[in-house]
């Protein structure tokens, strides 16, 4: 089994920054793409930016230039650093992690439990 454990989101004011931490653990043989998506109150969940195993790095529009996705392979670790954060990036943010578990031929896809980010003044 999988666990991803999220951390660092919170109140911040317009302009400012924030660091959100995705760690997996548990049962696990390899880590493939690692991403953040968010979740804004009455819409749909969206995707934010992800990174693959091989360092390759992808953005929706809106994260590019402000945000930035990071991986720490020997802590099974996504970062998402938000900066020049936006009252519209107000929303719940989710990592979600492909994983091979030990003794497993097959890819599945773990979400983290989410964190609330709010900007606001």
């Amino acid at each position: 089994q999988v666990q991803l454990v999220e951390s660092g989101g919170g109140l911040v004011q317009p302009g400012g920054s924030l660091r959100l931490s995705c760690a997996a653990s548990g049962s696990i043989f390899s880590i493939g793409a690692m991403g953040w998506y968010r979740q804004a109150p009455g819409k749909q969940r969206e995707f934010v930016a992800v990174v693959t195993s091989g360092g390759s790095v992808k953005y929706i529009e809106f994260a590019k230039g402000r945000f930035t996705i990071s991986r720490d392979n020997a802590k099974n670790t996504v970062y998402l650093q938000m900066n020049s954060l936006k009252p519209e990036d107000t929303a719940v943010y989710y990592c979600k992690v492909d994983v091979v578990e030990s003794g497993s031929a097959s890819l599945n896809a773990y979400w983290g439990q989410g964190t609330q980010v709010t900007v606001s003044s």
